[in-house]
């Protein structure tokens, strides 16, 4: 199962979905097609929001560290982040305007606590090259790498609750390391979020 399913398999038939850096609408098409969910996205390459804008899809040029705080409170059932949480310059400020803007926030992000990013830091002290991390750090778009403790740690400070969360390889594949946060963290090579605010009932979101 890619990434992509599994981030659908979060969201709920029919709902309200907002996508953020959603690329060239892969996800708002599989929404659209599979759940019925009335999906659209903000992107900030602007190639790939003509790309997805010429297959039909509803997607706007937008930059997450700026655009979020325009749309109103409770606009949506989800807001999804899929692998660009890393890449924004302020990472609790849009977690904080996702579940401002929706009932429940999808995050996954690369974790930087896989066991190969530590032994490549440990043995040769240069920032690690891997398939997940592909890029040399002077081109990277990363900023603000973290691992699934970091993320964990984010998350109580800010009082978000993890309704749910897995650990996965690269592919999307799911690791079997769901009941332990530790081996989770040392193995799986991304992470898979399901957030809601404090004080957010349970199960909001979507049409029944």
């Amino acid at each position: 199962m890619s990434t992509l399913e599994l981030i659908a398999e979060m969201i709920t038939p029919r709902s309200r979905v907002l996508d953020i850096g959603c690329g060239d609408g892969a996800l708002i098409r599989h929404l659209f097609r599979g759940k019925g969910c009335d999906a659209r996205g903000i992107e900030i390459d602007m190639a790939e929001v003509t790309r997805a804008v010429s297959h039909g899809l509803p997607v706007m040029h937008g930059d997450a560290d700026l655009d979020l705080e325009h749309y109103p409170d409770g606009a949506f059932d989800y807001v999804v982040l899929s692998r660009t949480l890393q890449a924004v310059e302020r990472p609790r400020w849009v977690l904080d305007q996702m579940l401002r803007i929706g009932a429940h926030a999808v995050v996954s992000f690369p974790n930087f606590g896989h066991w190969r990013v530590r032994l490549q830091l440990l043995t040769s002290g240069r920032m690690p090259m891997t398939r997940t991390w592909d890029r040399p750090w002077y081109e990277t778009p990363n900023i603000h790498p973290c691992t699934i403790r970091d993320f964990f740690d984010l998350c109580t400070a800010s009082g978000y609750t993890v309704e749910r969360w897995l650990a996965t390889d690269d592919e999307g594949r799911r690791t079997p390391w769901r009941r332990s946060r530790r081996l989770a963290n040392l193995f799986g090579e991304q992470a898979l979020f399901l957030l809601r605010a404090n004080g957010t009932p349970s199960g909001t979101g979507g049409t029944p």
